[in-house]
């Protein structure tokens, strides 16, 4: 099942699902206007088929303390295959790199970072990605607000 098999009313129970994890078998048929077992049966093959992978709770970050969040453009030292291996292995070990994208352009990696404040933030450069022998170039963009969050995955919604 991929996405050239998904018809108007997988679609619906995806933006609902993705709006409300939590949400009802029972409310999700409503929504769409499906009985709930075949709802279920629906539900369940998104799963299985991999186009839904799993569940989660999304948390308020500053009220776990979190005050900083950054994105940290790096540029590697060099582009051998290795190098860029053990780089994403080591800074999977981070836990204050919450998400990490290759890309093109003017840097290699994009990290989006987290940290409580001002000295967790420099213990990080410091102590933690200075140590990460593949960084050439790090330049870092403190993120001040953010207008928008879609948790929802942008497609057609019949």
């Amino acid at each position: 099942m991929g996405k050239d098999k998904l018809d108007s009313t997988d679609l619906k129970i995806l933006k609902r699902l993705q709006e409300n994890g939590k949400i009802t078998n029972l409310q999700l048929s409503e929504d769409i206007g499906l009985s709930p077992a075949p709802t279920l049966e629906r539900v369940r093959k998104l799963e299985s088929a991999k186009i839904i992978t799993g569940y989660h709770a999304t948390v308020d970050e500053s009220t776990l303390g979190i005050g900083i969040k950054a994105f940290i453009q790096l540029t590697l030292a060099r582009q051998a295959v290795n190098f860029i291996k053990d780089f994403k292995e080591r800074i999977d070990e981070i836990q204050e790199i919450v998400e990490c994208y290759q890309v093109t352009g003017n840097c290699d990696f994009l990290l989006k970072i987290e940290v409580a404040d001002i000295p967790a933030f420099e213990d990080l450069i410091t102590n933690k990605l200075s140590t990460v022998e593949q960084i050439g170039n790090m330049q870092t963009l403190v993120i001040l607000s953010q207008p928008k969050k879609s948790m929802v995955v942008p497609t057609t919604y019949e």
